[in-house]
């Protein structure tokens, strides 16, 4: 486990604050890892999930905060682990402000999203380049998929940053996919930093067995799910406000045929104001 090395002669004070870092961020990763689980497993809506979720979103902005500033101090510093906590840390802070902020509130806040997730993507690219000369194609000792993984997130947030932007907020299903997808991307990240960043804290006979990826595979397949329950949510209330629409027309167009009926003077009534029929 990469940590900050400290000059032995720094005052104590220093060596403090580096140790209460340290601890700062792995239980804070902990906490996000156990409260993001809990959310994904409790009722949608409850009281117990949205109590998971402020924990989840408190815990890893507190970890990849850490996370991105102390990368670029390590003894080897670690490029992909900023930009990992930057794209952290805009996943969890843009996924809270879906949820919480309402339609039509557009402001520096949303245009500052949009310029982080770019730069993100610029950051990828520009990473991704600099592994490519290099004949292991690694920076930093890590590989050029994963800056590719960065700008494909990136690109993907920036789009609907922008969309956001011109939609002047968003809305209903729309709503809550931007909310449900960058927070399980987040708990995507923050899963692969602990199982496969640091396999070395697991026992040996768990790196080997394959099993450290599996809670990565099972995020990815839980965020397939829920967003086609979404997508599927969003289809049947479309069909079925289709059909009250439809039902809707009907009753209005024989209402206003019963409607004519009644003011259409009877044949009798003709008569009887002419005189015809006394």
């Amino acid at each position: 486990m990469a940590v900050l090395h400290i000059n032995p002669e720094s005052p104590a004070l220093v060596h403090a604050a580096a140790a209460a870092m340290l601890y700062l961020h792995i239980g804070a990763g902990s906490v996000g890892l156990l409260s993001g689980t809990a959310a994904f497993v409790l009722r949608k809506g409850s009281d117990l999930h949205r109590l998971a979720g402020k924990i989840f979103g408190v815990s890893m902005l507190i970890m990849s905060a850490i996370g991105a500033t102390v990368a670029p101090f390590l003894p080897t510093p670690e490029r992909a682990s900023v930009v990992a906590g930057v794209l952290t840390f805009y996943l969890v802070l843009s996924s809270w402000a879906a949820v919480k902020r309402k339609p039509g509130q557009i402001g520096i806040f949303d245009y500052s999203l949009l310029l982080i997730s770019l730069s993100v993507v610029a950051a990828g690219a520009y990473f991704f380049w600099l592994a490519s000369q290099n004949p292991r194609g690694m920076l930093d000792g890590q590989p050029g998929a994963a800056f590719v993984m960065f700008m494909i997130i990136g690109s993907l947030a920036a789009i609907g940053d922008l969309k956001l932007i011109l939609n002047r907020g968003v809305t209903g299903a729309t709503r809550l996919a931007r909310h449900l997808w960058r927070m399980t991307v987040a708990l995507f990240i923050a899963a692969n930093s602990l199982f496969l960043g640091q396999p070395q804290v697991f026992p040996k006979a768990v790196q080997k067995s394959g099993l450290l990826n599996v809670p990565a595979l099972l995020i990815l397949i839980l965020l397939l799910f829920w967003l086609g329950h979404v997508a599927w949510a969003r289809t049947s209330a479309n069909g079925r406000a289709g059909r009250v629409k439809q039902v809707r027309g009907k009753q209005k167009k024989l209402y206003s045929l019963q409607v004519r009926q009644l003011n259409r003077p009877s044949l009798a009534a003709y008569f009887r104001r002419h005189r015809f029929i006394t």
